[in-house]
């Protein structure tokens, strides 16, 4: 409870539940995270095209909302990221 002179708010947690897992959200969400993945694709550095292809875009379910990450499958896409900064630099991409 608030004391004297302080603000008290009481959020209605279903309906930010609702908005974050509309699907205009989670289009908006998934869009920021496709423009990223091509920007990394198309910077990644090719030996044989396994990190390139290796990267993907996947969905990870939390509580109250749905978020979409850019990770690498391939073995080495830590050695190639530890080196280049690929996805770090297609994410600053995408914002903007």
């Amino acid at each position: 409870m608030a004391g004297y002179g302080q603000t008290y708010i009481d959020f209605n947690e279903s309906v930010f539940d609702e908005i974050l897992n509309s699907a205009g959200v989670r289009a908006m969400c998934r869009g920021a995270a496709e423009k990223a993945l091509a920007a990394a694709r198309s910077n990644a550095p090719v030996d044989t095209g396994a990190y390139r292809d290796g990267l993907a875009v996947e969905t990870v379910q939390h509580e109250h909302r749905t978020t979409y990450m850019v990770v690498g499958h391939d073995p080495k896409t830590m050695l190639v990221e530890s080196q280049t900064g690929n996805l770090t630099k297609a994410l600053k991409a995408a914002k903007s």
